[in-house]
């Protein structure tokens, strides 16, 4: 095995002893849960992603090797394939510009010829399953744009397999929340035609099988492989079957032909926490029929007894995760395309503009443990502790305008991790039991973050702090701010001492569980 190195300062120690492999896009659905899998079948792992804080919260976070880079970059590329035997490439653009084919292209590229260069042994790349009966011109940009990097790194003269799936059934991904919550919560349902288009889903553990079994090819395969479940189905009959094994009423189902990608794509955004960004490439993949036209990847990784899943036994399993609150990562773990990364400026010594800030401070008749728990505790279903009329207005604005909206709920009903979505919020930076800095994903003229601290008073008693934080862009940014101004008192004032007195209700009545981790517990 080639010596790791350490080129960063969040790189950890591992007790592996295998082969080193490369993870790019370790923070997202597939990469977050391929990291472990490897770990696990004796791998040594190095994860290349742009912000490596992100990764600190992982359960693995410290059995792996971690560097910064991004995949169009050239310079950053070269340390981070340094030694590596596997590279997995499991990145790609969610967004609907115009130029989002051409970034997909520079970054395959990119990452071809370095992992040339380094002496990658093998890329392994997950893409999207495409109707073998049309032309590349035919399909949707996205999955053109999947095909299209499956033939650059097959080209690029490391031996590759190139996986491709069509539906990921697993708890927390996109193609499963949207299914899920179309099905649940309307049991009456005007739908696209595509309901009647016939896919070949698959569960996300045989994903994460084929990924990790890809990494033992011999050197002379170097080809695409289709991967798929046993069970190929019209959406109307992954519905159905949601239903019946959800225990949900028979559902009325009535394609209508007019519903355009755009619209269908709107409706699954009001429907689904899926924002109508991501349901697009989503909606757009539903059109044509994919079904695997071969299954020769069993040559080389062969099916265990039992494999692959069937659809309703991954329908199953996938909703134990959730209803026992064990979603290891979801889709929205992966940054929103559009949306604003910048750290939070320097304070108070920041000279880049107007910063404006709404601060509040309550003293809490409750110990630092029970405020905590109510800080960590909050969005999704236990809400923002103040008038949800106006943050539910605020979510619909949001996504009215392309935003993500405020349904994104949790990954974890009672814990959060740096990286993790938390409505329309990513958590930048936790102090466990002290401090929680939440930036805004929200469509808006600035860049927004809310940060909220814990802080003893040394008689069994806490203070609670709160600050909303605002850089403003421009002329449009400083009328945002002063027009909402007015409201701050109501909503952040109010967020404020709701937050004080959930803490003192915790403390008077003893409870052990904040209601987050009462409702994992009895789900």
């Amino acid at each position: 095995m080639a010596p790791r190195t350490r080129t960063s300062s969040t790189a950890a120690s591992s007790s592996s002893t295998g082969e080193l492999c490369l993870v790019t896009g370790p923070g997202g659905y597939i990469g977050g849960r391929l990291v472990p899998e490897l770990l696990d079948a004796g791998y040594a792992v190095r994860c290349l992603a742009r912000t490596p804080a992100h990764l600190r919260d992982h359960p693995w976070a410290d059995r792996v090797e971690t560097v910064r880079g991004d995949v169009t970059d050239a310079e950053s590329l070269r340390p981070a394939l340094r030694g590596v035997q596997v590279a997995y490439y499991l990145v790609h653009s969610m967004s609907s510009g115009r130029d989002f084919e051409e970034t997909d292209r520079l970054a395959a590229r990119t990452f071809a010829a370095e992992a040339r260069a380094a002496g990658v042994r093998r890329i392994v790349y997950l893409g999207g399953l495409t109707p073998a009966d049309r032309p590349d011109e035919e399909l949707s940009p996205h999955l053109r744009s999947r095909a299209e990097v499956g033939r650059i790194l097959l080209a690029s003269g490391v031996p590759t397999t190139v996986l491709r799936a069509a539906v990921v059934i697993g708890s927390g991904s996109a193609s499963f929340e949207m299914l899920r919550y179309l099905t649940e919560r309307l049991p009456v349902m005007v739908t696209p035609s595509w309901v009647g288009t016939r896919v070949q889903p698959i569960a996300v553990r045989d994903v994460l099988r084929y990924l990790v079994g890809s990494a033992r090819m011999p050197d002379d395969v170097s080809r695409t492989f289709d991967i798929g479940g046993p069970d190929v189905l019209t959406y109307r009959e992954m519905m159905e079957r949601y239903a019946t094994v959800a225990r949900l009423p028979r559902r009325l189902i009535l394609p209508v032909p007019m519903l355009t990608p755009r619209l269908s794509s709107q409706w699954i955004g009001l429907v689904t926490p899926v924002p109508a960004a991501l349901a697009r490439p989503l909606a757009e993949s539903l059109r044509y029929e994919v079904v695997c036209a071969e299954h020769d990847i069993t040559r080389y990784v062969p099916d265990p007894p039992g494999a692959p899943l069937p659809f309703d036994r991954a329908l199953v399993l996938a909703l134990q995760r959730v209803r026992e609150a064990q979603v290891i990562t979801r889709w929205s773990s992966a940054a929103v395309p559009g949306a604003p990364s910048d750290p939070l400026p320097t304070d108070p010594d920041w000279a880049g503009g107007s910063l404006y800030t709404d601060e509040r401070q309550r003293d809490v008749e409750a110990g630092p443990k029970d405020l905590w728990r109510v800080v960590e505790g909050i969005g999704g279903e236990n809400g923002w502790y103040s008038f949800p009329l106006a943050w539910a207005l605020r979510g619909w604005i949001d996504r009215l305008s392309g935003g993500v909206g405020l349904r994104r709920g949790r990954r974890d009903a009672a814990r959060l991790r740096v990286g993790d979505a938390l409505d329309f919020w990513r958590v930048e930076a936790i102090e466990r039991g002290s401090m929680l800095r939440l930036r805004a994903e929200m469509r808006l003229p600035g860049l927004a973050w809310l940060e909220m601290y814990v802080e003893h008073d040394g008689d069994g008693r806490s203070r609670y702090r709160q600050r909303a934080l605002f850089h403003p862009r421009g002329l449009a940014g400083q009328l945002y701010w002063w027009s909402v101004a007015p409201f701050h008192a109501v909503v952040f004032g109010g967020m404020a001492r709701r937050i004080a007195g959930a803490a003192e209700e915790f403390a008077r009545a003893g409870e052990a569980h904040p209601p987050a981790e009462r409702e994992a517990s009895q789900a």
